[in-house]
């Protein structure tokens, strides 16, 4: 049985009892103050916080993985490149054509426009790139990928996208995969000797731009 207390004390011309809350009830009450104070603050606390993006930012590295081979003491080869990037997902819709038109220039990516930054001179076709940061755009169609760098870096989107600070611009072959890639991924595939292939694959689409140094 739970203790009940009772005190009594007298008023001139009136007898007043007073009982007190079972103290269980009164610990509940207390304790669920004290969580609800809580919950309050931190949900204030969050709130200046943003939420998970549907189209997080990811980076890779040529050579892939860099980091952590540095960190083990097993990288072989310098560092070429490194690309930021968000990364959205097909999530059962057409891509190119439909979300992504032909003929528009694209982010090449989700959120701010994708980067690369190269720390050495590169090649890639005929085109040589200096070392240094650049925006990556893409202006896609049904068989060719046009892979565009430009000088005009921390930007969001393609809606400022200007030409005029276009650095190279290089034509590539749209690959089709029979496998499809869920979300939107670049990876860089090291070959022999002094070059790589940087990877851009979404849905059933998969072009591959080849660097030289």
């Amino acid at each position: 049985m739970p203790t009940i207390s009772l005190i009594a004390f007298s008023v001139p011309e009136r007898n007043i009892q007073l009982t007190l809350q079972p103290q269980h009830n009164v610990m509940k009450k207390i304790i669920l103050f004290f969580s609800l104070s809580i919950t309050i603050v931190a949900a204030f606390a969050q709130s200046k916080y943003s939420p998970l993006d549907k189209s997080p930012m990811d980076m890779s590295y040529c050579p892939a993985n860099y980091p952590i081979l540095k960190i083990q003491n097993k990288a072989t080869d310098p560092l070429i490149a490194r690309v930021i990037y968000g990364r959205p997902q097909k999530d059962g819709r057409v891509i190119f054509g439909a979300l992504e038109p032909y003929n528009a220039v694209w982010r090449l990516g989700a959120n701010e426009a994708t980067e690369i930054e190269f720390y050495k001179d590169v090649k890639i076709g005929s085109k040589k790139i200096k070392k240094g940061r650049y925006t990556l755009y893409a202006l896609p169609t049904a068989t060719m990928w046009t892979i565009i760098f430009n000088k005009e870096t921390d930007t969001w989107g393609a809606f400022k996208y200007d030409s005029t600070k276009d650095i190279a611009r290089v034509a590539i072959p749209v690959q089709k995969q029979a496998e499809v890639t869920e979300i939107f991924s670049i990876v860089f595939e090291k070959n022999t000797g002094n070059s790589a292939n940087m990877l851009i694959a979404w849905d059933d689409v998969l072009v591959k731009l080849p660097l030289r140094w």
